[in-house]
């Protein structure tokens, strides 16, 4: 499946549940990033996830400040960068991508990311900033 038939079939809800695992997050994830400005990048990843999700019956797994977090780590691997395909881009951010926890704790606490106010809305880090 191609990125834009796969952008289409999350936006209208029919892509299968196995097309987005933790690699249709990151796929998701890059393509908005490389298409849109940051901030709204965020913002569209962010819709798309929680609509699927709820289409699914399962709201209750999304959480805003994971995905925006790691969007801002993303970025700061490379995301953003034109001249980086997509298998060039998960090469160059394997470590990430193989341990989002891990990334994330250099930035948040596991209370901070508990509460119900970090996954309903982007909650600042309350270690490192994020890049």
């Amino acid at each position: 499946m191609d990125d834009d038939d796969f952008l289409r079939s999350l936006e209208d809800c029919t892509l299968p549940p196995q097309h987005f695992n933790h690699a249709g997050h990151i796929r998701l994830a890059w393509l908005q990033l490389r298409r849109l400005p940051f901030e709204q990048a965020v913002e569209r990843t962010c819709t798309l996830i929680r609509a699927y999700a709820a289409h699914l019956g399962a709201a209750g797994k999304f959480h805003y400040t994971i995905t925006a977090a790691l969007m801002h780590l993303m970025r700061e691997a490379g995301a953003c960068e034109a001249q980086l395909g997509h298998e060039a881009f998960l090469v160059r951010a394997a470590p990430l991508l193989a341990d989002a926890r891990g990334g994330l704790a250099l930035h948040y606490s596991d209370e901070l990311l508990a509460g119900s106010a970090a996954r309903e809305a982007f909650a600042a880090p309350d270690r490192m900033p994020l890049p």
